[in-house]
């Protein structure tokens, strides 16, 4: 139960911090391109790995922190759903350059 817990927590505080950064990368740059998914998926991915290192080290951390930080904080973070209905709704579109750009 704890795990399912830490996972929640760490998955809400990653899905928080991908909308601070998609409402402020949409306040201060005015593209056309969804350039905020493409960077939460790219730390988020860093991060991942980052940590994946840190705990080859680290064996004595818990599950729990483990879980939190990985599947729950970058799996919060990061977003293939947002991903995929940005490319859908740019080629409906018939935004075919900025589409493959995205890809």
């Amino acid at each position: 139960m704890l795990n399912i817990f830490a996972i929640f927590l760490g998955g809400g505080l990653g899905a928080v911090a991908r909308y601070l950064i998609s409402f402020n990368m949409a306040k201060y740059l005015e593209i056309n391109l969804p350039v905020s998914t493409f960077l939460v998926n790219i730390i988020g991915s860093f991060i991942i790995g980052v940590l994946y290192f840190l705990f080859i080290e680290k064996t004595d951390l818990s599950p729990a922190v483990k879980l939190s930080l990985t599947v729950g904080f970058c799996g919060g973070l990061t977003t293939f759903s947002t991903f995929s209905l940005e490319l859908f709704e740019m080629i409906g579109n018939h935004q075919f350059f900025h589409a493959l750009f995205h890809i």
